[in-house]
């Protein structure tokens, strides 16, 4: 394998030499790459391209990864809270992935809008979870989302917790719920990586301290969570640990007050690899949040709270791939090349284009051929379906296309909010359905108005999905 080919480098040698490669899911035989030892030539071959896969034993394997990580911190450190791991369903909500997620020991779910209720009610319908699973309800609710929470509550799920996210939110439990029940609250966090201060999500820090004495206290709301979700996610760095003890100390200043309050729990997932230069240290990342947790509590005398963690690109980003065909190869300019794939970057991955994100992109045969710079274009006419390597260059390393052996390449770890962002099936982030859609025209009578599509129902988007009793 680790030959020159002729006119320079072959592909393998330069990544070899440029990263520890092999490793975490990948290697290479015979000129061929191979996902978690699945030969994605042949795949390609059989089913075409461009082809989306999931492979489902690597969600296991994330999930035990972070629970025994934060159990070994926990022992380590004589912690003594516990740890619990959630899954973020918004992340990607698609049956066949949630029966593997929930068939690890110790999961747990956090929903974002009512229609994640009747995907939990068919989940427990279908023996995948049962009535003491936690749920952990976040976002703005709407009278159809806390109704439905109210539901579950008066339906035995005992550990269903709506976190609390604008001051008014409690009367409407109040007004359902004749049981005492439990409830989080969500502070709204600071991150000046965002064009807003504070979070348009959340309570905030100032407001949390009278919205539990004046309407917790008197209700018959238990509050049991505080919750906060970092908008960049679990980092390494300075910014992230300043704004984790602030939050920490305003679990302390409460538990003060509410000995019940024994969880806090914390939303902004861990990355996952985004190329072949990616490097993060899960162990001391883990170990820190438990030591931060850990250090504040004690400065504050107060006991350590449970911790829960709500992981979603985690649990399932690395997961999938997309695979595309070299259907094309344009010079354009003197040094401008372009390779053009089968299949769309923006409605495929919209993510590529829309935030800028990166994503790890390898190819799937060539690998002993001598490497080039050069472009990705999609299929599309728009000009913004193209991959960007980084913020200074759209040039990606590949191999040399040879139109006897046409190049295959792979878009890895695609797995988190990619199909929901593009609507798949007519399914939207966050489950929010579709509008109504009604056309005015102009008549000799006047102008007149048409119902062109109503808005999407909860079975149509359940259907969509592939939940069975989802009916369009």
């Amino acid at each position: 394998m680790n030959k020159k080919t002729k006119g320079g480098s072959s592909y393998y040698e330069q990544i070899t030499r440029q990263y520890d490669f092999p490793s975490r899911s990948f290697e290479v035989r015979e000129g061929r790459l191979f996902f978690h030892g699945l030969d994605l030539q042949k795949i390609a071959a059989h089913y075409g391209t461009p082809l989306r896969f999931s492979y489902l034993p690597h969600i296991g394997s994330q999930i035990k990864k972070a629970q025994d990580l934060f159990k070994e911190s926990i022992r380590s450190l004589n912690y003594e809270g516990s740890y619990t791991y959630c899954y973020c369903t918004k992340t990607s909500y698609f049956p066949f992935l949630m029966e593997e997620v929930f068939r690890n020991k110790d999961v747990h779910l956090e929903i974002s809008s009512a229609q994640d209720i009747p995907i939990v009610r068919a989940l427990h319908q279908g023996k995948k979870i049962d009535k003491d699973r936690y749920i952990l309800a976040n976002g703005h609710k709407i009278s159809n989302y806390w109704q439905g929470l109210s539901d579950l509550i008066q339906d035995g799920f005992s550990r269903c917790i709506p976190i609390l996210d604008e001051l008014g939110e409690l009367d409407h439990y109040e007004n359902t719920l004749s049981q005492p029940y439990s409830v989080g609250i969500r502070i709204a966090t600071h991150d000046p990586g965002f064009p807003f201060h504070t979070s348009r999500l959340g309570i905030r820090d100032t407001d949390i301290v009278s919205l539990y004495r004046e309407k917790i206290v008197p209700s018959r709301a238990e509050l049991r969570m505080l919750h906060f979700f970092l908008n960049k996610g679990i980092r390494d760095e300075a910014k992230v640990w300043a704004e984790l003890e602030r939050l920490v100390q305003i679990y302390c200043d409460l538990r003060k007050l509410e000995k019940n309050l024994t969880i806090l729990d914390i939303g902004g997932g861990m990355p996952i690899q985004d190329s072949l230069g990616f490097s993060f240290d899960y162990s001391r990342v883990i170990h820190k949040i438990v030591q931060t947790i850990q250090k504040v509590c004690a400065k504050n005398r107060v006991p350590c709270p449970d911790i829960f963690t709500e992981f979603g690109t985690y649990t399932v980003g690395e997961s999938e791939g997309v695979l595309y065909s070299v259907v094309g190869e344009k010079q354009q300019g003197d040094k401008e090349s372009w390779y053009l794939i089968d299949g769309s970057l923006m409605t495929h991955i919209p993510d590529v284009w829309g935030e800028k994100k990166k994503f790890l992109i390898l190819p799937v045969n060539g690998w002993n051929r001598e490497a080039h710079k050069t472009n990705v274009g999609g299929l599309t006419c728009d000009s913004l379906d193209y991959f960007s390597s980084d913020l200074n260059s759209s040039e990606v390393l590949l191999p040399k296309n040879q139109p006897t052996d046409p190049m295959l390449l792979g878009f890895f770890h695609t797995g988190a909010y990619q199909n929901f962002l593009v609507g798949f099936g007519g399914v939207n982030h966050c489950l929010i359905p579709s509008p109504q859609h009604v056309i005015f025209r102009a008549t000799e009578e006047g102008i007149s108005e048409e119902v062109f599509r109503p808005e999407q129902t909860t079975n149509q988007i359940l259907s969509s999905l592939g939940y069975s009793g989802g009916k369009s």
